[in-house]
């Protein structure tokens, strides 16, 4: 690992401040951030959470919304951190192009969901920045009772699994408080 920049995985369920966490240790690092959304506004209701979340960031970070393919859109970052905020609404943007009548194309899905993973985290040894990435966890309920469910569950659990092995620090977010995984949190 790159001694000049480091990779933080936040971890947690729904609400749970990973978000939160996520942008306040960009803010303590005094650094410049890029803010690398991966949300799309399919409906009213989450063009309005969107809107509200960009509300919230400080207005000097420059703000991607970049839903796939990440590796390949973010060469010309150029800050100094990169929160990537979320693995889980990148892996359902490429689950819905695998789509049809309920079901997933599970194999052809779940091949592009390693690529894009592991593309990225090739991408992340390569670069300079601080990256702080967030991540549903989803292996802690019951298991889903319909097969797209499962394979979303699968395919964000075998993410979550890679990201952490390249991340210096993981952390697991429950209640609003930090928890450490692996490493030690950023000061």
């Amino acid at each position: 690992m790159n001694a000049q920049h480091k990779i933080t995985l936040i971890l947690g369920g729904a609400r749970s401040g990973k978000s939160s966490h996520a942008q306040t240790l960009a803010e303590a690092s005094g650094k410049s951030v890029t803010y690398l959304a991966t949300a799309e506004a399919l409906d009213e209701e989450m063009s309005k959470r969107i809107q509200k979340h960009r509300a919230e960031r400080p207005s000097q970070w420059e703000t991607l919304e970049i839903p796939h393919t990440i590796a390949a859109q973010t060469a010309r970052i150029q800050t100094d951190v990169v929160i990537l905020d979320c693995i889980t609404l990148l892996i359902t943007n490429l689950m819905m192009q695998y789509v049809q009548d309920d079901l997933v194309d599970e194999e052809p899905f779940l091949a592009r969901v390693h690529k894009e993973v592991d593309e990225l985290a090739l991408f992340l040894r390569e670069r300079k920045q601080d990256w702080i990435i967030v991540s549903n966890e989803v292996g802690l309920g019951l298991v889903p009772a319909y097969q797209m469910g499962r394979v979303y569950r699968d395919a964000i659990g075998w993410a979550n699994q890679r990201l952490a092995r390249e991340a210096d620090t993981v952390l697991f977010m429950v209640a609003g408080i930090p928890m450490v995984v692996k490493g030690k949190e950023r000061s």
